[in-house]
């Protein structure tokens, strides 16, 4: 397969870090093109989309994509990284809030919500990681985000309590149990954590990362998925050999040339030629005449 492109979706163990995914793909693969989307912490597993040859030009629209996490909380301890890994800042004395306090709580979370990005995180303030500073023992004042809740599904397995969350883009899972354990009283940390979910990928499209050991070139290469996957909730946009000429050269086209391609400013297409899908192709409006050009191309 010659320069091969598209998506490989990793089931990254816990105890790894995203780029250890990425160094053995390009090992295992002789391809230096390839590129991750979305890290994981080390404690983390799940879900790692990893962009192989051209696909890495996706890389920038699939963090926009929501996201599905299985999270472990523990109840009563809080943390200086807001997980179990870091050091313990308070203990909770008396008796801990019961399963249906519990669930209640984590349910008014739904919705659009404040969220304070968690010191030990790779948010760049000042052009300086926020986990940097957070290591040297410095702690700045963070502004709150707006991040969206779609779900919170609380659930006990013997004992312990978990939460079944489906989000957007910038949502810090720790942070959220943090701000639970606050609302009970009580205070939280994340005790782990697994991602099912990002953009249309689940984990069922992955490969273990334990089973590339045993896979050849073209046993990885046949989980290929095609770039096209992640666009599919945009229209399809084809133009004629002229037009698609000058597209695919830069050149933006006035929309009323165009048959078939229709719609507000902003609004994204999947565009095709006679070898398939190739671009993204964006609306857009100059001294109130509608265009239509490149937004990305990914040959």
């Amino acid at each position: 397969m010659n320069n091969p492109s598209g998506i490989i979706i990793i089931d990254k163990p816990s105890g790894i870090t995203s780029h250890n995914c990425i160094s053995k793909l390009r090992y295992l693969l002789k391809i230096r093109k390839v590129g991750h989307c979305g890290t994981l912490d080390p404690m983390a597993s799940g879900v790692l989309p990893i962009m192989i040859g051209s696909a890495v030009k996706a890389s920038e629209f699939l963090v926009d994509h929501d996201k599905r996490y299985f999270a472990g909380i523990k109840l009563g301890i809080t943390t200086d990284t807001e997980d179990i890994s870091g050091n313990i800042l308070t203990k909770h004395e008396g008796t801990l809030p019961s399963y249906e306090e519990f669930a209640s709580v984590a349910k008014s979370f739904v919705g659009e919500i404040d969220q304070v990005p968690p010191m030990y995180s790779a948010l760049k303030v000042g052009g300086v990681k926020l986990l940097d500073l957070a290591r040297e023992g410095v702690t700045i004042e963070r502004k709150a985000r707006k991040v969206n809740i779609y779900s919170c599904n609380p659930i006990e397995k013997n004992g312990e309590f978990f939460l079944d969350v489906e989000c957007s883009r910038g949502t810090y899972i720790r942070t959220l149990c943090a701000d639970i354990g606050n609302k009970l009283g009580c205070g939280a940390c994340m005790s782990s954590l697994e991602r099912s979910e990002v953009g249309v990928f689940k984990r069922e499209d992955a490969i273990v990362f334990d089973d590339l050991n045993g896979m050849t070139q073209e046993e990885i290469l046949s989980h290929l998925i095609p770039v096209e996957k992640m666009f599919m909730h945009y229209r399809e946009a084809r133009m004629d050999a002229f037009f698609n000429r000058l597209y695919s050269h830069g050149e933006k086209i006035k929309l009323a040339k165009l048959r078939g391609i229709n719609g507000e400013i902003g609004e994204m297409f999947r565009v095709y030629d006679e070898d398939g899908f190739y671009s993204l192709g964006e609306i857009i409006e100059e001294d109130g005449i509608k265009y239509f050009r490149q937004k990305k191309i990914f040959r």
